[in-house]
């Protein structure tokens, strides 16, 4: 059986798990291609899923990574349409594609929804497989290292700001972690329609790479209170959006940074996954709360054709060989990053 070289885990823990190995090819059904990994990018959901996520099993050893480019180098019998050799980026997300919740744009909510590198083996390899439907063929004008920075971020942060808040032109969005992959994606997008953007970040190196991505205003948390200078900002009015993917306390602070009848969108717990706050101050403020968990493939092809004109630019932080998984993880880990850490094999 053939062989291919990749990043495992064989039990939950820190990075210090993680090891080299060859492991076998995977093997393709009938409607699969197998992707050659030219670059995969981290997310938070790798560390998450290293340490392990309660009430969920996964199969080891495993395999992380999320955010796939490459290109196809074998295809299964039913697997159609999809060109061989063609720079290509990888739909993170696994759903059947038949059901009332796939057919109407809503794949994150299939019973079957999975995503690549959690509930599946992830980019962290030479090779990938994945359903044929998750192929989204690229142009060869940015580099793999750069599409590979666009897939989960990005499609997380439009069906945040686009589908579930619906972000409107002259509205203030308060972004948190400017820095982050998924901050740095939702600055350019809310900027695409029209918004005026407040960011946070925690550090003052972070303050002018947070203002080139479009932010309006910029506040280092470490330095100063982010709710106290939100409300500066807005003349005490608050904003009209909060894109929420903190939690812990962070998310109790927020909700007081919204305006009256604002909406906050949150996809994440990165600082804690359990919050608190008055419900008198919700109902009274008229203020809604919205979960939101990655996106469709259709949400992502109208990301790609953006990036593809030029209106959207994937930001990368550092690229590092496959075999320095470990040493990449803990800069994400450490909150060193500015934008998408990549690995390259």
């Amino acid at each position: 059986m053939a062989k291919m070289k990749a990043v495992i885990f064989k039990k939950h823990g820190t990075t210090a798990e993680l090891e080299e190995a060859y492991v076998p090819i995977p093997e393709l059904g009938k409607k699969d291609v197998l992707v050659k990994v030219k670059a995969c990018a981290l997310n938070h959901l790798d560390l998450w899923v290293l340490g392990g996520m309660p009430g969920i099993k996964i199969s080891m050893p495993h395999i992380l990574g999320c955010d796939i480019a490459g290109e196809v180098v074998e295809k299964g019998k039913k697997a159609h349409g999809i060109p061989l050799h063609q720079p290509v980026i990888v739909a993170p997300g696994i759903s059947c594609g038949t059901c009332a919740y796939c057919e109407s744009g809503w794949d994150s909510l299939c019973a079957k929804y999975e995503i690549i590198g959690f509930q599946n083996n992830g980019g962290f390899a030479e090779y990938v497989k994945v359903p044929a439907r998750n192929i989204i063929p690229v142009p060869g004008k940015l580099g793999m290292e750069s599409w590979a920075a666009v897939p989960l971020v990005f499609l997380t942060a439009w069906h945040i700001l686009v589908t579930h808040a619906a972000l409107q032109k002259k509205e203030t969005v308060l972004i948190h972690a400017a820095g982050s992959g998924i901050g740095s994606a939702a600055i350019q997008i809310a900027k695409l329609l029209g918004a005026h953007v407040i960011t946070t970040v925690g550090s003052e190196e972070k303050v002018q790479r947070a203002k080139a991505l479009g932010a309006d205003h910029v506040i280092n948390y470490r330095l100063k209170d982010f709710h106290s200078e939100v409300m500066r900002f807005t003349k005490s009015q608050g904003v009209d959006v909060l894109f929420e993917h903190i939690g812990g306390e962070t998310f109790t602070k927020s909700v007081l940074c919204l305006k009256k009848r604002g909406r906050i969108v949150t996809c994440g717990a990165t600082a804690g996954r359990t919050v608190s706050f008055d419900l008198r101050y919700l109902y009274t403020h008229q203020i809604s709360i919205t979960g939101s968990y990655m996106g469709g493939i259709d949400e992502l092809k109208r990301v790609v054709r953006r990036i593809q004109d030029g209106r959207l630019k994937p930001v990368l932080d550092q690229v590092f060989p496959l075999r320095e998984a470990r040493k990449a993880l803990n800069r994400m880990a450490a909150r060193e990053n500015f934008g998408k850490i990549i690995l390259k094999t």
